[in-house]
This record gives structure tokens, C-alpha cells and sequence, in this order.
């Protein structure tokens, strides 16, 4: 299962772990938060 993986947030490049609410969209997800996703343009 995918739950042990980690990415790098984009943002503020900071490891961030699989979710249940990412279950089936976890190749497409890259920030941690919906706070750095709203902040994606400032980087």
C-alpha cells in the first residue's frame, strides 16, 4: 500500500505523507496543504 510514501511539497519543500483523501489521485498530488496550494504562484 502507498500509505508509507512521502513527497516533497513544492512550496515550501517540506516532506509531506500519504492521505486517505489522496487515495486515489496520490501520483498528481504535490503540496502538502491547501495553503500552499493557494501560495503555488508565490515560489
Amino acid at each position: 500500500m502507498k500509505n508509507k510514501e512521502t513527497k516533497i511539497c513544492k512550496v515550501c519543500n517540506k516532506p509531506f505523507s500519504w492521505r486517505k483523501k489522496w487515495e486515489r489521485d496520490w501520483e498528481n498530488v504535490i503540496y502538502c496543504s491547501e495553503k500552499c496550494r493557494r501560495n503555488k504562484k508565490a515560489s
